[in-house]
């Protein structure tokens, strides 16, 4: 299975790549944990791309287009790949395309989450993050039993600078302007499938690998 995740920021991508990932025995490719791994070991990468994510805009294609072949030509996804914020707009699609032409390999589906709007501004901006051991709480789903007291080290818990409201408004804006194109994009290449993603982890999974099944 060579599958891309589509979908706007707090959709769940992460999380169900995770799942759907390991319950299919494939490598997930998320761009995001790469720039993580960058900007929290200070990498010249790292400083690039903290900029742009602080601000709720993309990294440049150049860099991700990069990180992405190399990823993809390793050896332990050779078998198949779950792509998580990858591609984000339609020239770097073209751009895997070409990629995965290289490869002697092509997608098998790509799967959108959809998800109401004002849901995701309620999931993100009430994430907060603990200063000590990075455990993330939920001021409405997950609340702390202290207020800003990390329930599981004691640590400071804070609201990170991109997940605050109007970041995460700006990064809709982003998405809608920039990487909801890639829905009729491959849509148009007859290997979009679309789920509802709001709900219970294990129900979104489910309908996940049923939409995977059927589109591939």
């Amino acid at each position: 299975m060579r599958a891309v995740l589509v979908g706007p920021p707090g959709a769940g991508k992460g999380t169900q790549a995770q799942i759907l990932a390991s319950e299919l025995s494939i490598p997930k490719v998320s761009t995001g944990d790469i720039f993580r791994a960058n900007v929290s070991g200070g990498t010249e990468l790292g400083k690039q791309a903290k900029a742009y994510m602080d601000r709720g805009d993309l990294v440049p294609d150049e860099v991700t287009n990069a990180m992405v072949r190399d990823r993809l030509a390793q050896q332990d996804a050779q078998g198949g790949f779950l792509l998580d914020g990858f591609p984000r707009n339609v020239a770097q699609a073209e751009t895997l395309n070409k990629i995965l032409d290289d490869l002697g390999e092509r997608l098998d589906a790509v799967l959108e989450l959809k998800v109401d709007e004002e849901e995701i501004v309620k999931r993100l901006s009430g994430r907060r993050s603990c200063r000590n051991c990075n455990n993330v709480q939920h001021v409405v789903y997950d609340p702390p039993a202290t207020e800003d007291v990390c329930d599981v080290c004691g640590g400071e818990l804070f609201q990170r600078e991109d997940d605050r409201e109007e970041v995460v408004r700006h990064r809709l804006d982003v998405y809608h302007e920039q990487t909801e194109p890639l829905v009729s994009f491959y849509a148009n290449e007859g290997i979009l499938v679309t789920i509802e993603a709001t709900g219970p982890v294990d129900e979104v999974t489910a309908r996940a690998k049923a939409a995977l099944r059927n589109g591939s």
